[in-house]
């Protein structure tokens, strides 16, 4: 059974950090790209930032510079620092995970992150 597991959410001041985790079981870690993706309600869900299996990296322009996304295939877990926050990544963040063989999509449950000014 494929669990995506997604912690580290939280309230947090506008400046702030947070770190979010992605646990993953039940596939084949290095061969998915993961991805991190958030939705507020009544919008669509949009891509924030995605590694591929090989660790090559994309933001979305509202990202870059202050989140970090990486992986550790050790323990199958991706990660994604959040660095000066700003209220509009206030959102639900989820965790995908996409095979690349067969385009299998995987989504995680989300956790909140809301950012107060």
């Amino acid at each position: 059974q494929v669990q995506l597991v997604e912690s580290g959410g939280g309230l947090v001041q506008a400046g702030g950090s947070l770190r979010l985790s992605c646990a993953a079981s039940g596939i084949m870690f290095i061969r998915n790209d993961m991805g991190w993706y958030r939705q507020v309600p009544g919008n669509q869900r949009e891509l924030v930032a995605r590694i591929s299996s090989g660790g090559t990296t994309n933001y979305a322009d509202s990202v870059r510079g202050r989140f970090t996304i990486s992986r550790d295939y050790a323990k199958n877990t991706m990660f994604l620092q959040m660095n000066s926050l700003k209220s509009e990544d206030t959102a639900v963040y989820h965790c995908n995970a996409k095979h690349r063989g067969n385009g299998v999509d995987y989504w995680g449950q989300g956790t909140q992150v809301t950012v107060s000014s």
